[in-house]
């Protein structure tokens, strides 16, 4: 029996028709469903640019999403504006018993559904909420005195022995449509109606919608296996690029979980140690939400940061004069994407070459990720700047012309984002500095005026930073 006569599915980082939780609940408990996505301003008007490629990619999957729920029979209301005000109108303008949504762990959106249930629960109504981004939650993995995991390994071991083949069992929704109510919703805005403008987002052939993610799926399956071989190397098709797809649920967690657990190859199995990570820094956020502001480790908020404006504004435009690292910022810069070896080796260069506080970089990311999901950002800088949880040691300092030669020993990927670099040869292009004379006049090539000169010096820059960390470590930090 319907425990509910009409409930209203509220879409928000779950941007698919299948596999979902929160929807199937509602066609299963309620007699009529009706679908809303909010384009909400809380989060839009905060955005520091109006062309920004995860607004329009929201909105190709909100168009898709739409399609699918009116060839299921329902449709989708969209609206723009402040969700915590147009949800509970919405609500009552439909007469529904109940709100169904997927759980969130940001502050901002824990306070969001907080204040929509209180407005909802004024008038009679109900905010009812599922596990649906990931496959365990908040308390659900405890070490054996109950507190939260700090050490990814031991988690990731508890998550593995915690699972059950009902973890990741899909939540069926085609053969419950029939209570979505027909002929409902309202039109898509166009994205100039929302205040934004479009990007290169279409140029760049990323897959939109959950038929995109069904299409990168499908193509990763078959180099799954050799994932752990493959993923460190930027030039090389190895990781799956779900990330974004992960980020706005056009993907089911328990699908890509499944698949990974199934197999038991190398790559796979590193491919869910992934996504176990995820889920780690979920419920990292979730447990010390002061990670948002400050180091998981206090101590380390005494770090002496520089912080010269200088050395992050070439960072950011990638002018620091390390192939790599420049290679990579321009990635971000103009993809929205950044492959992730590459993400820990320029995160690593900011704090502990240029010695720019992690959050700076942070912040960076975040407006320039099309994968931006803060759990996971903050949980990654944090790890690079050694001032996480289970955070790489302060003194591993990645070497950028090392890691450039082992993980772009051709200089592919540096050649394919700094094509200033085409002519030098494969064993200067990491260090081009260091071309001799005879090299640099055959190659019509001059360090400086083809490209940046090193804004750092490898050597001096990672003293620094060790005395920078030694003075936290010994209780005397001060200017390094």
């Amino acid at each position: 029996m319907s425990g509910f006569d009409r409930a209203l599915v509220w879409f928000r980082r779950d941007l698919r028709a299948e596999d979902h939780a929160a929807l199937h609940h509602a066609l299963r408990q309620a007699r009529a469903v009706h679908c809303v996505f909010v384009f909400d301003t809380a989060i839009l008007d905060a955005l520091g640019s109006r062309e920004d490629r995860r607004v329009e990619f929201i909105w190709h999957a909100v168009a898709e999403l739409a399609a699918t729920l009116g060839d299921l029979g329902g449709g989708l209301h969209v609206l723009h504006g402040a969700a915590r005000e147009l949800i509970p109108a919405l609500a009552a303008r439909l007469g529904v018993d109940a709100v169904f949504a997927s759980h969130d762990y940001e502050p901002a959106a824990i306070a969001r559904d907080a204040a929509v249930a209180q407005t909802l629960a004024r008038d009679g109504r109900r905010l009812v909420t599922f596990r649906d981004q990931c496959i365990f939650e908040k308390d659900e993995i405890l070490t054996q005195a109950g507190r939260p995991f700090t050490v990814f390994t031991p988690y990731r071991n508890a998550w593995l022995r915690a699972l059950t083949p009902g973890r990741l069992q899909p939540y069926a929704v085609a053969p419950h449509a029939g209570a979505l109510v027909r002929g409902d919703g309202s039109p898509l805005p166009a994205l100039e109606a929302l205040g934004f403008r479009a990007t290169n987002l279409t140029q760049l052939r990323l897959p939109l919608g959950a038929s995109g993610a069904r299409g990168l799926l499908q193509d990763f399956v078959g180099r799954m296996d050799h994932y752990r071989e493959r993923r460190d190397f930027p030039a090389v098709r190895g990781p799956s690029y779900l990330s974004v797809h992960l980020r706005f649920g056009t993907v089911s967690i328990r699908e890509l979980a499944a698949l990974a657990h199934g197999r038991t190859s190398e790559g796979a199995q590193g491919w869910l140690s992934e996504l176990i990570w995820r889920e780690f820094y979920f419920q990292i956020l979730w447990h010390f939400p002061h990670v948002v502001e400050r180091s998981f480790k206090p101590e380390f908020e005494a770090l002496a940061f520089e912080n010269r404006e200088d050395l992050f504004a070439a960072w950011c435009e990638a002018r620091t004069g390390y192939p790599l690292v420049d290679a990579a910022m321009r990635q971000l810069n103009t993809t929205g994407y950044m492959h992730n070896r590459l993400r820990m080796v320029t995160a690593s260069f900011l704090v502990k070459h240029l010695r720019v506080d992690w959050r700076w970089g942070e912040r960076y990311f975040a407006a320039h990720l099309n994968d931006f999901d803060l759990a996971a950002n903050n949980g990654g800088w944090q790890w690079a700047a050694s001032t996480g949880c289970d955070a790489q040691p302060y003194f591993r300092i990645f070497n950028p012309i090392t890691q450039s030669e082992k993980f772009d020993a051709a200089g592919r990927f540096i050649r394919q984002y700094v094509p200033e670099l085409s002519a030098v040869p494969d064993r200067y292009v990491h260090a081009p500095w260091t071309m001799p004379p005879l090299e640099r006049q055959a190659a019509r090539f001059a360090p400086g005026r083809d490209c940046p000169a090193p804004v750092v010096d490898h050597a001096t820059a990672r003293e620094a930073a060790l005395r920078m960390y030694g003075a936290v470590k010994e209780g005397r930090a001060g200017p390094a």
